[in-house]
């Protein structure tokens, strides 16, 4: 079975060399850019290419305004401070995340809680979040507190899973009864779309990702996502250092922040952003390639994208039926020229988060135990 995997993977992608999990594609403008960039000797922290991504950015996700940052990491960071998430606050999260999550957070001093994901979606359960809330918080003068440690539960951070939307609309109404602020983790989400709309524009913040193995790429970087004008443009003026505008005065009027995306990063992303439907249309190809191969192998199942959604496929996964497969999979795949990777060490079983509260993360663990990632690059010329 493991032989046939790796020769679709190879055939898939017209080689017989090592077939990396997710690779750049740089097809279009971004030689151009880069030049005309460092022409101008604007490759800092503003430029026109700045300005032009974030609106290329809004204009595609159909956000009021978007906000460039250095990274993902920061620009979650950012959206919880936006929001009001302050020192010993609780964060409902998941455990099957990457670790950026769970280090915004930390940044504040805030505290995860770790609650169950739907098994469909990947992503945190709406039910999950209700049963718990239902049972451990209360609502008093507008705010919601964990009835056990007392602390505020002041946010909710989803993560939309390899690129596939999770029920975002049903996490969002859960959020509302409790006062709970939402700020989505889209980084892995740009393309993909939950009922018609956008990931990462359904709560009060979202945060998209560019780092180099993400579909479209500025090298490294993020973006903020924000249908309040007035918080977006809060948020532009933290991320650069929190600067009053003067011809020549350095005067700073808030505890600021240096997250602010170089120009020349900027550039690649204006180029990239040119090629995306072209690229989501190719990853969706290749997903519907590898759903139709996966069909007629018994024991593992393709992840295909829920229901009510248009993913962008980021990283494709399977599910092995049995989870004791899960190593001899992995050894054979990466021994014979094809990368493949587990999901990411829960975050409740890392040194920093053992201590965290958390559900029975029953979905979560029968996942974690199951998944591989699977290579997933833009497929063009093949």
């Amino acid at each position: 079975m493991y032989n046939n995997i790796t020769t679709f993977i190879h055939n898939l992608f017209g080689t017989d060399e090592f077939v990396p999990l997710h690779a750049p594609l740089f097809i279009g403008n971004e030689k151009k850019y880069l030049a005309e960039c460092i022409d101008t000797t604007f490759v800092s922290s503003v430029g026109k290419f700045v300005d032009r991504f974030e609106e290329l950015v809004a204009c595609y996700t159909g956000s009021k305004r978007a906000v460039v940052c250095v990274s993902g990491t920061n620009a979650l960071h950012m959206g919880m401070l936006l929001v009001g998430v302050e020192r010993d606050d609780e964060v409902l999260t998941q455990a099957l995340t990457f670790i950026a999550t769970c280090n915004a957070i930390s940044y504040i001093g805030a505290h995860p809680v770790f609650l169950d994901v739907d098994r469909d979606t990947l992503g945190l359960s709406p039910l999950a979040v209700k049963r718990w809330l239902s049972g451990h918080a209360e609502v008093r003068n507008g705010q919601c507190y964990n009835k056990k440690t007392g602390r505020r539960i002041k946010a909710c951070v989803p993560m939309h899973t390899f690129g596939h939307p999770m029920k975002i609309d049903e996490l969002s109404a859960v959020c509302n009864e409790y006062h709970i602020e939402l700020v989505e983790d889209a980084a892995e989400s740009i393309g993909s779309f939950y009922k018609g709309r956008h990931t990462g524009t359904f709560g009060r913040v979202g945060a998209i990702s560019f780092n180099g193995n993400k579909t479209i790429t500025t090298g490294g970087g993020g973006m903020l996502l924000f249908q309040d004008e007035e918080l977006g443009k809060f948020a532009k003026h933290l991320t650069t250092q929190a600067k009053v505008p003067h011809r020549w005065a350095f005067v700073h009027d808030h505890i600021g922040y240096n997250y602010r995306m170089p120009n020349i990063n900027a550039a690649l992303g204006c180029a990239q952003m040119e090629n995306l439907d072209r690229y989501v249309s190719n990853k969706r190809e290749t997903a519907e390639r590898y759903r139709e191969f996966f069909s007629h192998i018994p024991d593992v199942e393709f992840v295909v994208e829920p229901a009510n959604s248009r993913s962008n496929y980021w990283l494709n996964a399977v599910l092995l039926k049995d989870r004791r497969a899960q190593q001899s999979f992995l050894e054979y795949t990466n021994d014979h020229g094809v990368m493949t990777r587990p999901v990411w060490e829960l975050m409740n079983r890392l040194e920093m988060f053992r201590g965290c509260e958390t559900d029975g993360l029953e979905n979560t663990v029968w996942l974690e135990e199951r998944i591989v990632n699977i290579p997933s690059s833009v497929r063009l010329g093949v």
